[in-house]
């Protein structure tokens, strides 16, 4: 059963930094793309980053050079570093693997609130 774990998040100040992890069991993980979405309220579900599986990654224009996703194969882990946040990076933020259905797997999700 593919699992996936989603901890960290929180409330920062503008400007700040917060750290998500996704913990992801139940598949090989090395052998899959990783990403992180986020939904803020009112909006449509955004890909904010995509780890692929030799550690390339894609970023959203809107975190590019504020947002670092790497994964740790040997913990089947991949993080999401955010630096300098915005107000308007508040959203719940999601991991999802490409595995274990359709439209793949999803974490647990995780509150990010970025106010002063």
């Amino acid at each position: 059963q593919v699992q996936l774990v989603q901890s960290g998040g929180g409330l920062v100040q503008p400007g700040g930094s917060l750290r998500l992890s996704c913990t992801a069991s139940g598949f090989t993980f090395s052998m899959f793309g990783m990403s992180w979405y986020r939904q803020a309220p009112g909006k449509e579900r955004e890909l904010v980053a995509s780890t692929s599986i030799s550690g390339t990654t894609w970023y959203a224009d809107s975190v590019k050079g504020r947002f670092t996703s790497f994964r740790d194969n040997g913990k089947n882990a991949v993080d999401l570093q955010m630096n300098r946040l915005k107000p308007e990076d508040t959203a719940v933020y999601y991991c999802h693997a490409g595995v274990g259905g359709p439209s793949g797997s999803w974490g647990q999700g995780t509150q990010v609130t970025v106010s002063s």
